[in-house]
């Protein structure tokens, strides 16, 4: 089947089977900033945005996001780039296989939650795994991205 979608703001066609799920498609679109990590829902790393919201692209089915729009770190390179100058600044994207779905995540929380505490951070961002950096440093690279100081 042929499905069509926006990606990062540029109308693309696909070819999929039923089975397909979006990491695939937009990898093969060119975002490789899409990670495949667990593949079981539970790491992060594969996050994207359909219409606006985090979903984990390696549990969705490609056919979900026909005629929607779809965003990787590609399409928000401005902010990301932001976002990890802050992450690089206090140590907190080690080797930075996790740090483009975190960064899907910690951008679509800003945009979604007004001024969120750091109990509302940790919550927002629960389903982000890493295994370099112990948080700590993520967690305070994000406090001073949103306007906190630690």
């Amino acid at each position: 089947m042929e499905i069509q979608f926006v990606l990062n703001g540029r109308r693309v066609t696909a070819r999929i089977t039923p089975s397909t799920v979006l990491l695939d498609v937009v990898r093969e679109k060119g975002c490789y900033s899409v990670k495949r990590g667990c593949e079981t829902s539970n790491c992060g790393l594969c996050t994207v945005w359909l219409d606006g919201m985090p979903v984990l692209s390696c549990s969705t089915l490609a056919a979900r996001v026909e005629g929607r729009e779809v965003t990787t770190l590609e399409g928000v390179s401005r902010q990301a780039e932001e976002l990890g100058l802050f992450l690089a600044q206090e140590g907190g994207e080690q080797c930075g296989f996790c740090s483009p779905g975190l960064i899907m995540n910690v951008l679509a929380m800003e945009r979604e939650l007004d001024h969120p505490d750091q109990d509302a951070v940790r919550e927002y961002l629960a389903g982000n795994l890493c295994r370099c950096t112990g948080y700590a440093s993520q967690l305070r690279a994000i406090e001073k991205y949103l306007g906190r100081e630690v």
